[in-house]
């Protein structure tokens, strides 16, 4: 591989990139029509997500609608409608109906590439891409359907990086006592001026226009990426802050390393509640449904708890390993399935309301079909594998197949994993039964 570096300038590939995005936005809206036309009805979903001009050309167009009538029949459409619910509304629901189906009842298979030259074990999914760093000086941006590397975001003069976020226009990474941002095949830059303006950080979610670091002083600071200054300052926790959630109601809800969950409300300016696990071990992760109004926290006992907000109170507790649970994440507006991975390597979907684990996958070397691809962007191994039985011995699984997983980030029918490791892990799931 070798993707254009983005730490300064653009290089020539990301030039090359800029060519092929600004040929296909001056294909006209009929030629678009024509080729949205053959596909099916959620890939056509998918495509209206991409840009707000593909939306309005499909929703102009009404194939959606057309596409939805094939599948269900004219009678059956009128009806859901006619009760005043949109087709975007029926149309999501179907979509995380069989993304639920997919992730619990479906086949699936890994691939497998190698993404650094050592191991890192963040990773972020969003719009089709992700993103990959923390363990060495360069992040890396992803092709989710080819593994392409389309950009690369280099830390070789900055302190080491903590943790990153990002959106469709920058990447925002947390690096040392500093926020530093890089416009997407643009310029980057950092704030505040100097090392040491705030205690050691240790998480960092974005989103814009605001980016919060969860501190080891149990603070929470919120910077402004406009005025690149220091908005607010919460005390959360009377321990360092581990993980951090934020919500478009202005919440912010973290987690400590003495097992305790704080919620703030940006809008009234205070603490709403603080949330005590049963266990009272140390928060490892965090993730908030802002569709349900749920927060999931896994802890270092390998429990995976589960508080409804709009009550502030203890729904579910559930211990799904004897050991640290690392990563906890649900598909933004699935009210019904939750991805769970940790120490013992094996991904695990449980139900969001019950915390009953639905499914157990774990890679087996020794039973895994194993092909391999090469490409313009590399190597990558596919590997088919099986699921187990929610009641399996996971110490019967080689070690080797089922490296910690150390962080995981969820999209439609499909989970990206990290293993502080230089590969990267993609898992396809399907509503197919291969036997």
């Amino acid at each position: 591989m070798n993707p254009a570096t983005a730490s300064g300038s653009s290089g020539g590939g990301n030039r090359s990139q800029r060519r092929k995005l600004r040929s296909i936005e001056r294909v006209d809206g009929d030629t678009l029509c024509i080729i949205f036309s053959f596909l099916d009805l959620f890939d056509l979903v998918r495509c209206s997500a991409v840009s707000k001009s593909w939306n309005m050309i499909i929703n102009r167009s009404r194939l959606l609608h057309a596409l939805y009538v094939k599948k269900v029949g004219a009678d059956a459409c009128h009806s859901l409608i006619d009760m005043g619910r949109p087709l975007s509304a029926i149309l999501e629901d179907m979509a995380m109906r069989r993304h639920r189906s997919s992730l619990v009842e479906g086949s699936y298979y890994v691939d497998q590439w190698r993404g650094h030259t050592s191991g890192v074990d963040q990773c972020r999914m969003k719009m089709g891409l992700i993103l990959t760093g923390v363990g060495d000086k360069v992040m890396h941006l992803w092709s989710s359907e080819n593994y392409k590397c389309l950009e690369e975001y280099s830390l070789s003069d900055l302190a080491p990086l903590v943790d990153f976020d990002f959106d469709e226009s920058k990447v925002v990474g947390l690096i040392g006592t500093r926020i530093c941002i890089w416009r997407r095949r643009g310029n980057r830059s950092i704030f505040p001026s100097r090392e040491g303006t705030f205690p050691k950080g240790l998480c960092m979610r974005y989103m814009d226009p605001e980016a919060a670091v969860g501190c080891e002083d149990g603070t929470v600071r919120v910077f402004d990426m406009y005025s690149r200054s220091c908005s607010r300052i919460i005390r959360m926790h009377s321990a360092p802050v581990t993980c951090l959630a934020l919500g478009e109601d202005q919440l912010i809800i973290s987690g400590s390393s003495l097992g305790s969950v704080a919620v703030y409300g940006v809008s009234s300016d205070q603490n709403v509640a603080v949330l005590k696990a049963n266990d009272r071990t140390g928060i490892k992760c965090l993730c908030y449904n802002p569709s349900s109004q749920l927060v999931f926290t896994g802890s270092t006992a390998g429990y995976v708890a589960c508080w409804d907000l709009r009550k502030m109170q203890s729904l579910w507790a559930t211990r799904v390993s004897t050991n640290v649970v690392y990563s906890v994440q649900c598909l933004r507006n699935d009210t019904s399935t939750l991805v769970v991975g940790g120490i013992d390597g094996v991904l695990r979907i449980l139900d969001q309301n019950s915390g009953e684990v639905l499914s157990i996958c774990a890679m087996d070397e020794r039973k895994a079909r194993l092909t391999s691809t090469k490409s313009l962007f590399g190597s990558v191994e596919r590997k088919l594998v099986n699921r187990l039985p929610c009641d399996a011995n996971i110490s019967d699984i080689s070690t080797m197949g089922r490296p910690p997983i150390k962080c995981l980030a969820v999209g439609m029918e499909k989970v990206v994993t990290t293993h502080n490791s230089k590969y990267i892990r993609l898992w396809k799931f399907d509503g197919k039964v291969r036997n």
